[in-house]
């Protein structure tokens, strides 16, 4: 029986469920959640996963609810115990890949393919390329070294081939061979996982050869894979979906329309990633994004433009990066493209290269294979969004707009001209062949962008018509558009956020999923255009500030963005502290930030009378240096009776370098390099030289406190639906996974002391009141903060008007946050600056319950006297 639509939700919460923080964990947190003041909450994904999982996303079997949670009796209890205080329930979806487990066993479908091979039924489950060159079978990367080296490690095994703590089905008839002939005779091929790297031949998650690509875009595939959770949806347990990563998928629009189908509409959110001014298509069936857009508008309003670019000339003296290695960002990110495609993605060229290269044949083409190869690179390097969506109509003029301008600049890496005609045939593939002519012609007719109609034209030299060939060709063609777009968004998420963001770490706050380390500043009126966006067209989307996959905690990052207020004070700090390279610069050129912040006399430069400690701990580049101390900062002092700041700062600082690429890596590690790595951090950033870091931590506390309030005041009552993550409701310091990872630690304590009159006692406590406050308020005027309501931006007037973003929700809500408020206490104050309020009876703050007339010119300082922040309801 399928229920009626339950109401949107007014707030999420976020909780990553693993084996020890199963669903009954979770129905005991459910008292304290409803008090706390969401609607819903947001499980990870809940399918049967590889055992141990700490996260959910290694499904490996769809028809089940995972055991270690509780099955689907315990996932049913934790919904009763929800609605019984006026919760939903909303659950991470995973249509794009499932494990590559061992034993394989664990993955049914997978295993059934291994055995029978492309003959099998399940063969149309994954994205397999059968003719990639290995004698028509499946490469599994898995052994620890050659295949030679590694045969006295394989034995069959009750008809079972068996290495180490993996296990793999035998083809029908080949179990009594001798081991060499039974290996060849197998559906799959073992092989030394390097060879993943260039050999691999079905799709996968980025770069992850465990996790397999699922051809959801096939109808019996999407039944199969989606009939336990539409049933769940159906019943009722669960209220609505987020889908991972949609950009895997070969059509995410077609995806999306039949989901919406299948769930009768159910709410349901993306997990897009929007670059720049990149818009989520209105032709898909979704609520939104799960709202890394909103995490990068957010961060970079709490960002100093002007001390942001001398902090990046003080980390250039400092750190001396090549421009490509982390020294600029357009740079680093072009380098870090093209070395992602030449090693870890070098698999998924050449199977574009290939199908390229029969399209092209087929057509009466002659392209060199290198000169595909090339094409194909130049082009996906050039594209600024994750990725293109070719069978999309709607967006057929903004791709045309993108692939022309890459290919313009992919031609002159072509030394030939009539070489880099394979470009036109590469970009006219990716578009879809001459499905596209129409949206060409309207593009270089009428619509494009100066500069942007140049070549557009269908009618390219060198370009193939696929309508000859018929069917067959047409549906090479359809898949190699839907190919390139998926490499294209690996590239982009392995290039920009797990490489070049390692690599440029000036100011790590911009160094997040959706940000722009190029650009780590936005204007208030950005913010609230942005803000109007939402209202206007995605109303009930998510917005998020911490997930599960965030690099570092929100709170983490609001520490840090202060140092762009104080650009000369943290020089001056890493100086004190030893951490400045002798002899080195003196820190970029003078500016407007010059001199202390606080007034006090500016610390001698690099090179001068006060060189800081001698001995400092030494780290063993300048990079890591600034990325330790950095971090450290950002992580602040461990709560009382918490020792483990070294190890987790360490475990941080050595997946950067290793994310990175430039001195180590995950595939080739330098134990050398990794262990002088691990030592600085303990005897610096993580150890006793940490004392420095405490002393401008004192400095910087009450900017550190409007940061953190600024941004989750926002976060909460800004246009849609506010995802907290577990545990941020108080200060969460936490940095990238696992740290982020660890389970949620509710403390309903805390929050009946506060509600029962008591003061915060620290600044955790103080966030956990106002989010507590804003929560409630959400969920009694959810007209105001809804669909239906409004945005309105509220404009401060006097000398510090900057300095105070506002604005009105629904007529009913107001909300004021103090921006840059270090540099608002060294410009002398608000000065008399004052916000007009709504003229709407009477409004009272929720926190401190005074109460000012609608219509009145508030002064700011008495405001937001005694807080950073204001909330404002109507009585």
């Amino acid at each position: 029986m399928t229920q009626p639509p339950a109401p949107p939700p007014t707030a999420t919460y976020r909780l990553q469920l693993q084996p020890d923080f199963p669903f009954a964990a979770a129905g005991r947190a459910v008292p304290y959640l409803a008090r706390l003041g969401v609607s819903h909450l947001h499980l990870s994904p809940v399918l049967e996963a590889v055992p141990g999982s700490a996260h959910g996303y290694d499904v490996v079997d769809h028809t089940a609810v995972r055991a270690e949670l509780g099955g689907e009796d315990g996932l049913r209890a934790l919904a009763a115990t929800a609605r019984a205080h006026d919760l939903g329930l909303i659950v991470d979806l995973v249509p794009n890949h499932m494990a590559v487990p061992a034993p394989m066993s664990l993955n049914g479908p997978l295993w059934r393919v291994l055995r029978d091979g492309p003959g099998s039924p399940w063969a149309r489950w994954f994205d397999i390329d059968w003719d990639a060159g290995h004698g028509g079978r499946l490469l599994l990367p898995v052994l620890a070294g050659r295949l030679g080296d590694e045969l006295p490690r394989l034995r069959v095994t009750d008809g079972t081939l068996r290495y180490g703590r993996h296990a793999f089905p035998l083809r029908p008839g080949t179990e009594d061979l001798p081991l060499p002939r039974l290996l060849d005779a197998q559906w799959y091929r073992l092989a030394w996982w390097r060879l993943a790297r260039t050999e691999l031949n079905y799709r996968r998650f980025f770069t992850v050869s465990e996790l397999i690509g699922v051809r959801v875009e096939d109808p019996e595939v999407f039944e199969a894979t989606h009939r336990t959770v539409l049933r769940l949806v159906r019943e009722g347990v669960l209220d609505g979906l987020r889908v991972d990563h949609p950009d895997g998928l070969a059509d995410p629009a077609a995806y999306l329309e039949r989901l919406h189908t299948a769930t009768g509409g159910c709410r349901t959110v993306v997990e897009k990633i929007l670059t720049g001014g990149e818009r989520l298509p209105r032709d898909w069936t979704c609520t939104g994004t799960t709202g890394y857009d909103a995490l990068r508008h957010l961060d970079a309003l709490f960002v100093c433009p002007e001390g942001a670019r001398r902090l990046r000339a003080h980390y250039r003296d400092h750190a001396a990066p090549p421009p490509d290695r982390g020294g600029d960002w357009a740079a680093t990110v072009r380098r870090a493209a093209y070395e992602v495609l030449t090693h870890e993605l070098a698999a998924e060229v050449e199977r574009l290269v290939r199908a390229a290269g029969r399209i092209a044949a087929a057509d009466g083409g002659d392209h060199a294979p290198w000169a595909l190869r090339r094409a194909i690179r130049e082009l996906l390097v050039r594209l600024p969004v994750y990725r293109p969506y070719p069978a999309r109509a709607s967006g057929a003029a903004r791709d045309v707009a993108l692939l022309d301008a890459a290919a313009r600049g992919a031609r002159d890496a072509f030394p030939v001209a009539a070489e880099a005609l394979s470009v036109e045939l590469i970009r006219t593939l990716a578009l879809g062949g001459t499905e596209r002519e129409g949206a060409d012609r309207e593009l270089a007719g009428t619509g494009g962008a100066p500069g942007e109609a140049e070549g557009a034209c269908a009618e390219t030299p060198g370009a193939p018509d696929p309508a000859p060939g018929g069917e067959a060709l047409r549906g090479e063609v359809a898949a190699f558009a839907a190919r390139f777009a998926q490499t294209a968004s690996a590239l982009h998420a392995k290039s920009v956020e797990d490489t070049a963001g390692y690599r440029h770490p000036a100011l790590l706050s911009a160094c997040e999923v959706g940000g722009d380390p190029g650009r780590p500043a936005l204007d208030p009126e950005v913010f609230h255009a942005y803000c109007a966006h939402l209202q206007a067209e995605w109303p009930e989307t998510s917005t998020v500030l911490t997930t599960h996959d965030t690099k570092r905690s929100a709170d983490v990052r609001a520490r840090i963005a202060v140092l762009s207020e104080c650009p000369d004070r943290w020089r001056d700090a890493l100086h004190e502290a030893g951490a400045w390279p002798r002899g080195g610069p003196e820190g970029g050129p003078s500016g407007e930030l010059e001199g202390h912040p606080l007034g006090e006399p500016e610390a001698a430069p690099p090179g001068k009378a006060d060189d800081g400690p001698p001995g400092g701990p030494e780290a063993p580049d300048p990079l890591v240096a600034w990325l330790g101390w950095q971090s450290a900062f950002g992580l602040g002092s461990p709560p009382a009776g918490e020792s483990s700041k070294a190890e987790r700062l360490t475990a941080a600082v050595l997946k950067s370098v290793r994310e990175a690429g430039l001195r180590t890596s995950w595939t080739d590690p330098d134990t050398g390099y990794e262990d002088a790595v691990a030592r600085f951090v303990r005897s610096g950033p993580g150890g006793p030289a940490a004392a420095v870091l405490r002393k401008l931590e004192d400095e910087l506390t009450p900017f550190l406190r409007a940061n953190v309030l600024g941004t989750a005041l926002l976060h909460l009552t800004m246009p849609g639906v506010p995802d907290l993550y577990q545990d941020t409701e108080r200060e969460y310091a936490a940095l990238v996974d696992p740290d982020n990872r660890r389970p949620a630690r509710p403390l309903p304590a805390l929050l009946a002391r506060l509600d029962d009159g008591g003061a915060p006692s620290d600044l955790s406590a103080e966030k956990l009141r106002l989010t507590a406050a804003a929560l409630r308020l959400r969920r009694t005027r959810p007209r105001a903060f809804g669909a239906d309501g409004s945005y309105t931006p509220l404009r401060a007037m006097g000398p510090a008007a900057g300095h105070c973003v506002a604005f009105c929700r629904g007529g009913a809500a107001v909300s004021v946050v103090t921006r840059l408020s270090l540099r608002l206490a060294r410009s002398g104050g608000w000065r008399g600056t004052t916000l007009r309020l709504p003229d709407a009876g009477r409004w009272r703050e929720v926190l401190t319950g005074r109460t000012w007339a609608g219509g009145t010119a508030v002064r700011l300082d008495e405001l937001l006297d005694g807080a950073p922040v204001a909330l404002l309801t109507t009585e």
